[in-house]
């Protein structure tokens, strides 16, 4: 090259010599224009004859010329694009740095979370469930329910929607846009639970359904989602005569049950109203008539069966009268109202029948002289089977609607029932009349067989009926129940029948007061709705003033819930939903019954 050099003109070799830097290549013009070779050099070095074409120095000079050409090329444009590339760089630099602190935030904050380190949890800390409702999402899923239980165990027909969102006797005032997508009827454990796997995969709220005859709100699903109604899980599985207890599917109504049972002597005891079943019997924890005697259904229920939230199939215990076996899960998930697991089957506690029974009947002049009659029986424990109490106005509904074969005294009256032996009920009787006669009774009459018990009973049983016959077109019915202490029930029945009378709404009085319990029955209209609501306020403020509850056995549903931090304490309702959400972290059973699971809108809950 540098002999080369030597032969070329001085600015062609110096430019064919120079580096080729970029910022010489800068410097230089964008396109150089060949100059024009010499005829010197287009013919042979040692002066032969001339060629036609441009001599092999020439071409080699052409070429080289060409290559520095295209060299300069790519150096200006790699100059020009060097911006572009850095600035893509640095998008591409941004788009990995942000991936990654998303998905070690996502990680940190989300997958998995830290233990949640306190031992409540508080309204204000919750966070508003989310559920999956879209149409065609819940039409995905009623294959999947079809496939489960088959087409004819899933309804969507309107009159079965309808019944299972609310009821005539409810005294909670249903949104009509609280019902369900569907009805599912399941018939065994299995079915239930791969029901809840589905749901529980599928975000789809749940409520459970057992004979409906709640009056609290219970069952009306104020998320929608699926009914599960146990109507068809209605088999007494086993009977253990020796062991003096039966299992249960939830669909077995408790009438029916005591039927069967009679023909081995045998009878279980709570005894709510007419056509409840075992499942809602455990929902509320219930009682009835014979709770003074024997309990609420608390005391008779051994073991359970229950279906969780994500389909998880547990048993709270064996069948022994009595354990000492860890938590005692049974008693958590009687008056649980559905709201942390599916009930499939229940061991209950049995009885022998009495070898005698009989009733009484004592009226009174006033609602006090006979819930004064009431704590005296009380109090000097007197074996009774059951005490209830029934106000004049109760009385004389029961008069107007005729459904009894005897007219009665139209004024507080009591109505005992005596269980045990035939020497022993005799002896209670005669216990009774005197305390009765010693607290101003009015009349006492006792039945001397078993005709003259069912007659005699039967007003009692028609208490609810006589009261909703009094009802004008467009009237509803609101059945309320709260209990206090003993000492102050007179206390709590006069001043509740006073406010009722005030109030000018038709009403009655109920109790199972041998316990403290008693029931107000409400007639009202449309525009009389907040007449009723603040009757039963001033009610359950009074019973909670007085250190009751505000609800004996009817349950919490959804007219109560508001009520339980004043009675029980804001950090014990607290605590009773971070129970909720260890069982049922989603919220997808019975959401918003028992405690609320998210902050209430402005104006909702009412003053206290």
């Amino acid at each position: 090259m540098s002999r080369l050099a030597g032969r070329m003109p001085k600015g062609l070799a110096q430019s064919l010599t120079a580096p080729t830097t970029a910022a010489a290549a800068a410097r230089r013009p964008t396109c150089l224009a060949l100059r024009t070779v010499p005829a010197r050099f287009s013919s042979s070095e040692n002066n032969g004859p001339r060629s036609s074409g441009p001599s092999f120095k020439g071409q080699l000079t052409h070429s080289i010329m060409k290559r520095l050409q295209r060299e300069r090329s790519d150096l200006e444009r790699m100059a020009r694009t060097r911006p572009e590339s850095k600035m893509a760089r640095n998008f591409s630099l941004t788009f990995v740095l942000f991936f990654v602190g998303s998905v070690s935030w996502f990680m940190g904050y989300q997958y998995p979370r830290d233990v949640d380190p306190n031992s409540t949890l508080p309204l204000n800390a919750t966070r508003p469930p989310k559920f999956k409702l879209n149409p065609a999402h819940l039409e995905a899923a009623w294959a999947d329910f079809v496939d489960i239980v088959g087409k004819e165990n899933v309804s969507t027909v309107e009159d079965d929607i309808q019944q299972h969102a609310t009821s005539d006797w409810s005294s909670h005032q249903s949104d009509p846009a609280h019902k369900p997508f569907c009805v599912v009827y399941p018939s065994t454990t299995e079915q239930v639970a791969a029901l809840m796997k589905l749901c529980h995969v599928r975000r789809i709220p749940v409520v459970g359904y057992s004979g409906g005859t709640s009056l609290e709100g219970h069952y009306t699903p104020t998320r929608g989602g699926i009914c599960v109604d146990f109507s068809r899980m209605n088999k007494v599985v086993a009977l253990h005569k020796e062991d003096l207890d039966v299992v249960v599917q939830p669909g077995v109504g408790w009438e029916a049950l005591n039927e069967e049972l009679a023909e081995h002597n045998l009878f279980f005891p709570p005894d709510p109203g007419p056509g409840a079943q075992i499942g809602g019997m455990i929902g509320t924890g219930c009682s009835g008539t014979n709770a003074y005697r024997y309990g609420t259904m608390r005391e008779w229920v051994l073991s359970l069966t229950v279906v969780l939230a994500d389909g998880t199939v547990i048993k709270t215990r064996q069948r022994p009268r009595k354990s000492s076996a860890g938590y005692d899960l049974t008693r958590l998930f009687v008056g649980s109202e559905g709201t942390l697991g599916l009930v499939t089957e229940a061991t209950l506690k049995l009885c022998v029948r009495p070898a005698a029974a009989s009733v009484a009947v004592a009226s009174f002049p006033s609602i006090r002289t006979a819930a004064d009659c009431v704590a005296r029986v009380v109090g000097d424990g007197v074996p009774v089977a059951a005490v209830e109490i029934l106000d004049d106005d109760q009385m004389r509904f029961i008069n107007s609607l005729g459904t009894t074969t005897r007219k009665w005294r139209e004024a507080p009256t009591l109505f005992f029932k005596f269980t045990g032996t035939a020497g022993g009920v005799k002896e209670q009787i005669e216990t009774v009349r005197q305390m009765a006669k010693r607290a101003g009774g009015q009349s006492f009459d006792f039945a001397r067989d078993e005709a003259e018990q069912g007659e005699l009973w039967s007003a009692r049983k028609d208490a609810l009926w006589s009261t909703m016959a009094q009802r004008r077109p467009g009237d509803h019915v609101w059945t309320g129940d709260v209990a206090v202490p003993m000492s102050r029930l007179p206390d709590i029945i006069e001043e509740t029948k006073g406010d009722l009378k005030t109030s000018g709404l038709t009403s009655s009085i109920v109790g199972h007061v041998g316990d403290g319990n008693f029931h107000v029955i409400l007639l009202y209209n449309d525009v009389e709705r907040k007449l009723a609501e603040d009757c039963v306020h001033r009610m359950v403020k009074r019973a909670v003033e007085m250190e009751g509850t505000v609800t004996g056995e009817h349950g919490v549903g959804l007219v109560k819930r508001d009520y339980l931090p004043h009675e029980l304490g804001v950090t014990t309702v607290d605590a009773m939903r971070k129970i909720k959400a260890a069982f049922d972290p989603l919220c997808l059973l019975n959401c918003d019954k028992v405690v609320r699971v998210q902050k209430p809108k402005r104006g909702e809950v009412a003053e206290w």
